[in-house]
């Protein structure tokens, strides 16, 4: 294992003096902006809601105590005190264990590419939200201008918008289509703005942070003060938090609840070591690591209370115009006075009816209106965002006003989460001398965000919203699970608990308690290799596929599963297991480069001779 400084040595932060944060506050911003993404605002309250409401809270709490903040707080500690991105804190640890810190640089760069691609959508809706009224409101005229374009009538304004006017995605994952240049252009601004914002390091994004990481609780609390006036509100916060215990024995829900944690946290990625590299060594990484997963996990569930807020309103709207069509039948096929049927008194007309005619009744094309069923349909990811609460904007008073605010909302999370990962990226390179040192970092930064831009071009195609769901689900997920058992594993049997703990100590003053070494030693990595296996388990039950938007699809506009091709499932088998696999080549190749020192090396004596002297 190569040597790594002691409690009371000093620690080489490679080669120069190291830049460090302006404040504290400026460090815990950039945490709190990384680990607080997208996913807190779309994944979390669709888990919530699917996963017995309340209940679900049982299993997240749990993992965020066993599996969060033990693994934040070694990744924490680790940057800290040995002052390197993730390349060179795991070398300096083992040379065998460089292959984590490579790992951890890889994945970083997939989730850069897709997950900015991301903002390029949120910044295409952004620029279109300043019209009124909103391009997705109602369905434009066909090429005849003689009606309505057949697939958006087909289908709903919103999806037409999302799916034709904004992916103008393919029906087969095989079609790719050329470039759609309206998204290029907005990729290309995207980047961009992460260039400019992370040009010189934290310099600059310390100083962009207090913006991106603060602007979104402050758009949440107005959409929640908002969303609270709204009726309909109360209605989906209870169906959000009602506890339904039964959904405790679903295996699932605890693998969800663990993945929420992981992912939700930016574990594994390499972003906090980086940024707790520019610490003072002497700082309690102990008490950021717990506040910041706390604040991470509060933020969560206030933005699932201001989006559920929203979509119960769009519930009860959905709900009050279902109930307005059956009352329209009623009223035209029995003759009934107009407004003597009210959305109040539909269900006793409707029993009066159906008791003194009910042939007649039968024969009327009625829905069936509950408002449990609206609140059911909810969705996450780009689904949330770009359909369900697009269309819930809609029918706010305002709505173009309500959509800058959201989109920009959006935007602003996914830039600050963009830090942490241009950081996983641009740090290691610069501690292990890619470039050199005559090279400015600008120019170096500047070749990393030029070198994402167009390997994401990729996803401008007509099929690349089906190739970015591959990256989400394969390229990021197994990676991180098994490199954050590396990482723990690492630290406590290869790197030694009592010198991790002594390090620990001598940073913050405190040796670490018995709950920090059970979970680091045990709890953690049990937990972590269940999840591996579970996730594996998971994957395995039900073939891979995708779901196609297909205009001729018989079913539509219901989405055709597919499944995907053999050429698209040795990507998927790729990205899974690629970046990991630096694990054991670099181990390997460490391996063999001492072996191949020690034969190029002649043996020594055992008694050298001494000078003037005979051998023993």
């Amino acid at each position: 294992m190569a040597r790594t400084p002691g409690p009371d040595q000093p620690v080489d932060g490679g080669g120069e003096e190291r830049p460090a944060w302006d404040n504290k506050l400026q460090y815990l911003l950039s945490c709190v902006g990384f680990a607080v993404g997208l996913g807190n605002l779309w994944r979390f309250p669709y888990l919530c809601q699917t996963h017995g409401g309340g209940a679900f809270l049982i299993p997240y709490i749990i993992a965020l105590a066993f599996e969060g903040i033990p693994l934040f707080h070694i990744e924490l500690a680790v940057g800290q005190r040995l002052r390197r991105g993730s390349v060179g804190a795991w070398t300096a640890i083992s040379p065998y264990l460089g292959g984590m810190g490579l790992g951890c640089f890889t994945v970083s760069f997939l989730v850069s590419l897709y997950y900015n691609t991301v903002l390029t959508w949120v910044l295409w809706y952004l620029l279109n939200s300043f019209q009124h009224p909103l391009p997705w409101s109602a369905c434009p005229l066909d090429l005849n201008r003689t009606g309505l374009v057949q697939e958006c009538r087909d289908s709903s304004p919103v999806s037409y918008f999302w799916y034709r006017r904004t992916l103008n995605v393919s029906a087969d994952i095989g079609d790719s289509g050329p470039v759609q240049w309206r998204l290029l252009v907005c990729l290309a601004v995207s980047w961009a703005v992460v260039y400019l914002c992370v040009i010189r390091g934290i310099e600059t994004t310390g100083k962009a942070i207090y913006f991106t990481a603060l602007f979104p609780y402050l758009v949440l609390t107005v959409f929640l003060v908002r969303g609270l006036t709204l009726p309909g509100a109360m209605q989906g916060l209870t169906y959000l938090f009602t506890p339904d215990l039964r959904v405790l024995q679903n295996p699932r829900v605890w693998l969800d609840a663990a993945t929420q944690i992981f992912f939700s946290l930016s574990l594994a990625l390499g972003g906090h070591i980086a940024f707790a590299s520019y610490n003072p060594p002497r700082n309690n990484c102990r008490r950021d690591a717990v506040s910041i997963a706390l604040v991470n996990s509060m933020t969560s569930l206030y933005a699932s209370i201001a989006v559920f807020s929203v979509l119960g309103f769009k519930a009860a709207s959905d709900h009050g115009r279902c109930l307005d069509r059956n009352i329209l039948h009623l009223i035209n096929a029995f003759d009934l006075p107009e407004q003597s049927v009210s959305r109040d008194t539909y269900t006793a007309a409707l029993a009066r009816l159906n008791a003194s005619q009910p042939a007649q009744v039968a024969g009327l094309p009625l829905e069936a209106c509950r408002l449990e069923d609206f609140l059911d349909k909810s969705a996450s990811g780009t689904g949330l965002a770009f359909i369900v609460f697009t269309e819930a904007v809609l029918h706010m008073p305002g709505a173009p006003v309500w959509a800058v605010l959201f989109f920009g909302m959006l935007f602003s999370l996914g830039l600050s989460s963009m830090f942490g990962n241009m950081e996983s990226i641009i740090t290691p390179l610069l501690d292990l001398g890619v470039m050199p040192r005559r090279v400015p970092k600008e120019m170096l930064t500047g070749l990393a965000c030029l070198l994402c831009f167009f390997t994401a071009t990729c996803f401008t195609l007509r099929s690349g919203s089906y190739w970015l769901e591959i990256f989400d689900q394969y390229a990021a997920a197994l990676n991180l699970i098994l490199l954050a058992f590396f990482e723990v594993v690492g630290v406590a049997y290869v790197y030694g608990m009592k010198r991790f703990c002594d390090d620990i100590a001598w940073m913050t003053g405190r040796r670490p308690g018995f709950y920090w070494r059970a979970t680091w030693k045990v709890v953690s990595p049990l937990l972590l290799l269940t999840i591996f296996l579970a996730y594996v388990a998971l994957l395995a039950s039900s073939p891979p596929h995708y779901k196609a938007w297909n205009p001729r699809y018989e079913r539509f506009p219901l989405r055709q599963e597919k499944p995907y091709p053999g050429w698209v499932l040795a990507a998927c088998v790729l990205l899974s297991f690629l970046p990991t696999l630096w694990v054991p080549v670099v181990a390997l190749g460490q391996l063999l480069a001492q072996c191949r020192q020690k034969t190029r090396d002649p043996p020594q004596d055992r008694c050298p001779k001494p000078r003037g002297g005979r051998a023993c």
